[in-house]
């Protein structure tokens, strides 16, 4: 028998026919069980599903083996980007979980790709300037919360052999160098351009939270204190009292670096003038960091009573009048103290009953200080009393006399020294000793500290210690199979003339 494909009209013609009756069903029902519908009656009554399953039947398939000269409805199936189908939101949250290591080579996918990258960056150091001033910056990473600019704002000479490398920026310097001139004083962008390249930045970038800039003036940081009202961490650098007029109207900034003047490189003043301003502003401050900074007693009496919430104080190659030690016994919630890269304390800490101290202070770290002058050595543990964290690292001038001052701060738990080579066993133990709550002890690198003057009460000590690290001389942990030898000996022991 043979049969003949039939058309769609045909087909809706018989459904038609084949319908079922369209009497309206009875509304008190019999409460005999209904008949059960079989499989056709389920299928004649869904006219749009036969529709589409006779429609289908006579579409050709997608490719046919068999017929090499048959194309496929849809051309170049395999390459269609599948990724089409998701939505910007969806990706973004796939790219998210992909480690960083990927994320240059994903952006090198497709142009989507590339902007919805973009978008998942969030912190930047800044190197080409230009970019940064045409706008390309802000509309390529339009949620960056993080910006360093330090190295963007230096014009470098890139053809010269010279590096210069100063903390958290390093600069080519051409053969205009010389030592007797500021070397960066010239070769910084105009404060117009650094100041126009910050309104782009807080225009484009207005969640921005922390900032790294050099050369901006007030005007540049009044736009970035009205635009970013997010900015909690701001590091300056060529600061001085004018600047931070600027600087107070960011009012939910925590943690400040201000760098003033570094010798060699730039001159910029900080006073009690714009301590004072800046205290009076930046009320919520927790950490705070000056270096090459003006002041006294004043400028840190300020920042004592108004900055009432800081926790952290970092004093770097500071200038600060005799007298200013006595300020900080007015931060009253102040835990840590640092006094780094400081040729002096203060050269007059004034009387003992004008000091005062700081009740909340928790530790206290010394590094590469001069701590030659016992009078101011011993203001400084006076106002640091309660301390109970003391770190010396690398200060000159650290001798014995000097040294057993540190017995003012009668609560230490922990104590670390580092670098000092003027100590003595006998003059440590004398101090240690005295520490009833003594935990943890460090010496590293002290060469007149040897194992051979431990006393027995000072071993005593060492046992009931939680922690303890004991590497006075270095050369002493040199390995076995190099002991003998003449490694770690003066050159001219082994080099020898031909």
């Amino acid at each position: 028998m043979g049969y003949r494909e039939a058309s769609v009209e045909e087909a809706e013609d018989e459904l038609e026919t084949m319908s079922l009756s369209t009497e309206k069903p009875n509304p008190c029902p019999s409460p005999l069980k209904k008949k059960p519908q079989n499989w056709s009656d389920l299928w004649l009554k869904n006219h749009k599903s036969l529709k589409h399953v006779v429609f289908t039947m006579q579409l050709p398939p997608l490719s046919s083996p068999k017929d090499p000269n048959h194309k496929n409805l849809i051309p170049n199936f395999s390459k269609i980007d599948r990724t089409l189908l998701l939505s910007d939101d969806i990706l973004l949250r796939i790219l998210a979980k992909l480690p960083e290591s990927q994320r240059n080579h994903n952006s090198l996918v497709c142009k989507r790709w590339l902007n919805l990258q973009g978008r998942l960056v969030r912190s930047i150091k800044v190197l080409d300037w230009g970019f940064l001033q045409s706008g390309r910056l802000t509309s390529r990473f339009p949620n960056l919360n993080r910006v360093d600019m330090l190295s963007g704002s230096m014009i470098s000479d890139q053809k010269s052999g010279i590096l210069l490398n100063q903390r958290g920026f390093s600069v080519h310097i051409g053969s205009h160098f010389s030592p007797t001139r500021q070397v960066l004083q010239a070769d910084l962008l105009p404060v117009e351009v650094v100041d126009r390249g910050l309104k782009g930045l807080a225009s484009g970038c207005p969640n921005l939270r922390k900032l790294v800039v050099i050369g901006a003036s007030e005007w540049g940081l009044l736009n970035v204190a009205e635009e970013c009202s997010t900015l909690q961490d701001l590091e300056l650098h060529k600061c001085h009292d004018n600047v931070l007029r600027g600087i107070a109207a960011c009012e939910n900034l925590q943690v400040l670096k201000l760098v003033g003047n570094v010798e060699g490189l730039y001159n910029s003043v900080v006073s009690d003038v714009g301590l004072t301003i800046l205290a009076q502003g930046c009320k919520r401050l927790v950490k705070l960091e000056l270096s090459g900074c003006e002041g006294s007693f004043d400028g840190m009496k300020a920042i004592g009573q108004c900055c009432q919430m800081l926790e952290e104080l970092t004093l770097c190659d500071h200038r600060m009048e005799g007298g200013w030690l006595a300020g900080l016994s007015y931060c009253e919630n102040l835990k840590t103290l640092r006094v780094q890269s400081c040729k002096k304390i203060d050269t007059s800490p004034g009387p003992d009953e004008y000091l005062g101290s700081c009740p909340a202070l928790e530790r206290l770290h010394l590094q590469k200080c001069q701590l030659r002058d016992k009078k101011s050595v011993r203001a400084l543990f006076m106002i640091c009393v309660a301390v109970r964290e003391i770190v010396f690292q690398d200060c000159w001038g650290l001798e014995n006399d000097v040294f057993t001052l540190v017995t003012t701060c009668r609560w230490v738990k922990s104590l670390s020294i580092e670098g000092c080579s003027l100590l003595t066993t006998d003059s440590l133990e004398s101090v240690i000793l005295c520490w009833k709550e003594l935990q943890s002890l460090r010496v590293v690198s002290c060469k007149n500290i040897r194992d051979r003057d431990i006393s027995p009460a000072l071993s005593t000590l060492f046992s009931l210690l939680i922690e303890l690290k004991w590497r006075p001389d270095t050369k002493s942990h040199l390995p076995s199979t190099v002991l003998g030898t003449s490694m770690g000996k003066r050159g001219g022991r082994f080099f020898k003339r031909m």
